[in-house]
């Protein structure tokens, strides 16, 4: 028993001394805690605020190819990835049934054209007897219904015939525009139902227009305020390294969506140039310049303070720079910021050193943390 206390005891010695040499790392030589960075210099350099997003390229164009009648693939000339021109064969159904059909019509048609001239004849010399007081009016009238009824039969025949001839020409799908077969789900030989039936259709083929891409991106609400329809914006593809490509703002949704718990707003992005290797389904990330700075005095986005002025209503920019041991609070006009750093466009110069928090001095006028350095990107 006395052996397990000695166990515990040495334990806890030695947790204790591996805590004791762990703070020990935590100084520098001479045993003084290595001191924190509060202050920065003015200097200059360069500014770009950037918005970066991430969307899925796909096809401007993308067609579910589907029959409008029922029937059965007869032929089917693509498979995937094949490239068809503008009114190329995409797929036939098989019509026979259908070309029976019109031979059925047309015989029915020759029929009531045999009837309507045999009415006619009839008509004609009954009105000429009844005119001639020969017969009565009632069996005149009765020559003339049936030769109207000959006509509608006729009429009805060529009507029931054209429809068959349009079902025949929807047993041809041809490429709606040069495109590029991304699926083919069918076969030569399976039966494939109309549009109009139930579930709109069986899908034939997918095709896309591999010419013109387009990115959907969902972008923040916070960085939305700062595109603009038509701008123009880098693009680079993660499965191309070192490719970069042109995009312009197309189309950006006017109400906002919730995706992957972002709120934000749909965006499309036309792509320019479209590199042979880029498909669809790709991740692109994109860069969307706002604002930018070449060359100008800035400081650490952190060294910058706001407080509401009560008359004007307005957040008042001011810094703190030091002047000897103490600091001095001054005003400043802040031009262009990103996430880090902010121009500074008058109230300080090169070299100067300010504070990148509150000095203690100060400590009863506390700024506006919650406006500090103004978000990046807004010209002041």
């Amino acid at each position: 028993m006395k052996n397990w206390w000695w166990i515990l005891i040495l334990m806890g010695l030695l947790g204790a001394g591996w805590f004791y040499f762990k703070d020990r790392q935590l100084l520098v030589p001479g045993g003084v805690q290595a001191p924190r960075v509060t202050t920065a210099k003015v200097e200059a350099r360069n500014i770009q605020f950037i918005i970066n997003a991430a969307g899925e390229i796909g096809p401007a164009d993308q067609v579910s190819v589907r029959p409008e009648i029922n029937g059965r693939i007869a032929e089917l000339p693509v498979d995937l990835g094949d490239s068809v021109k503008q009114g190329a064969l995409l797929f036939r159904l098989d019509d026979q049934d259908l070309q029976i059909e019109i031979e059925s019509r047309n015989t029915d048609i020759a029929r009531a054209r045999l009837q309507l001239e045999q009415a006619e004849r009839n008509y004609t010399r009954s009105r000429e007897l009844y005119e001639a007081k020969l017969i009565s009016k009632e069996l005149h009238e009765e020559t003339k219904t049936q030769y109207d009824l000959a006509k509608n039969t006729l009429l009805q025949g060529e009507k029931a015939l054209d429809l068959v001839k349009d079902r025949i020409r929807k047993t041809r799908i041809v490429a709606p525009f040069d495109c590029t077969v991304l699926t083919r789900p069918v076969s030569v030989g399976q039966a494939v139902s109309g549009s109009g039936g139930v579930g709109g259709g069986t899908e034939v083929l997918t095709i896309a227009n591999l010419n013109d891409m387009i990115i959907n991106a969902h972008i923040n609400q916070a960085d939305v305020a700062y595109l603009k329809l038509n701008e123009m914006v880098r693009i680079s593809v993660e499965a191309v390294p070192g490719l970069e490509v042109q995009g312009k703002i197309e189309r950006i949704a006017p109400q906002a969506t919730i995706k992957n718990n972002i709120k934000g707003f749909a965006t499309r992005i036309l792509l320019s140039n479209v590199d042979k290797r880029v498909r669809p389904g790709m991740t692109a990330n994109i860069r969307i310049p706002v604002a930018s700075a070449d060359n100008v005095l800035a400081v650490p986005l952190a060294a910058v303070f706001s407080e509401l002025d009560p008359k004007t209503q307005q957040y008042e920019r001011y810094v703190y720079v030091q002047q000897g041991s103490r600091f001095e609070r001054r005003p400043v006009q802040v031009g262009v910021s990103d996430y880090f750093y902010a121009e500074i466009k008058s109230g300080l110069q090169s070299g100067e050193t300010v504070a990148l928090e509150q000095p203690a001095t100060d400590s009863a006028k506390a700024p506006d943390m919650a406006a500090r350095g103004g978000g990046p990107g807004r010209p002041r």
